[in-house]
């Protein structure tokens, strides 16, 4: 895994000399914030070495290098998902490409369905934990050079970048809740009772994404930010049927209230 990133790291930077401070992951129906970004390079992940191919609707499939911000970013415009068939290997290796590229913070977002009562579509919710039910990335042959074999996790999101993020939703009067993801494997969409149960055991939302790539990123000391839209709810009485054309569109018109957020929060950073 070690040779095949520094692979892929020394093809993009045989390409164009870019040194990202941050990394964003845009998740389902999210990829629009890449119209705010000062864009210097585009590479189709299909053209990448080592890169898996996104094959899941609303996932564009670029890696996007340029400013937001006043910062230099790399942006993902559309992720990997253990549903597709990928290893959990392949889904979270362009983490580790972005570490040696060398960002310093990781950004991530994604859509996913409310289980706490006091939430409605559209929210915004800012994760401050999380409970992963995806396997685990780490699983498997170890490499010190990615970090600890059994890394801490007792602060999975920054704390200092949460709070930095509610000042700024509460400037440009963005309504945002603070709460645990549940990342599952998918691809289905929940049964009620599973709605039930991620709500008992401390979830606020329900994913498909995020915590593994956060896992791999706090291996390697990368601190991280993640925001949800919440596209549909699992709560008693207000559960419907839901389409992923459904969630694509929640998550568009709630998209310019996490690009505000995710814009400001990045120009902040290293301040």
């Amino acid at each position: 895994m070690l040779e095949r990133t520094k692979q892929t790291v020394s093809f993009i930077k045989n390409k164009f000399d870019f040194t990202p401070e941050a990394g964003i992951i845009l998740g389902t129906g999210l990829g629009g914030l890449v119209k705010d970004i000062k864009t210097e390079h585009v590479l189709n992940y299909e053209d990448i070495p080592n890169f898996p191919v996104s094959t899941v609707e609303g996932h564009h499939g670029r890696l996007i290098f340029g400013e937001l911000g006043g910062k230099k970013i790399v942006a993902m415009q559309g992720r990997f998902h253990y549903y597709e068939g990928y290893s959990m290997m392949e889904v979270t290796f362009p983490v580790r490409v972005m570490k040696y590229l060398g960002i310093k913070t990781l950004l991530v977002s994604n859509a996913s369905g409310g289980v706490n009562p006091n939430y409605e579509i559209g929210d915004l919710m800012i994760l401050d934990d999380h409970i992963n039910l995806i396997p685990n990335p780490l699983i498997g042959v170890h490499n010190n050079n990615f970090g600890a074999r059994f890394p801490d996790m007792s602060e999975p999101y920054d704390k200092a970048l949460i709070v930095k993020a509610l000042e700024i939703a509460k400037k440009h009067n963005i309504k945002t809740q603070v709460g645990c993801y549940v990342g599952t494997t998918g691809p289905t969409l929940e049964t009620p009772k599973e709605y039930q149960y991620f709500r008992i055991i401390g979830g606020d939302t329900v994913g498909m994404s995020t915590t593994p790539e956060v896992i791999v990123a706090r291996q390697m000391g990368i601190p991280c930010f993640a925001i949800s839209i919440i596209t549909d709810l699992g709560v008693p009485g207000k559960i419907v049927e839901v389409t992923h054309e459904n969630v694509q569109n929640v998550a568009k018109e709630a998209e310019p209230k996490m690009t505000i957020l995710m814009e400001k929060l990045i120009s902040q950073l290293y301040i």
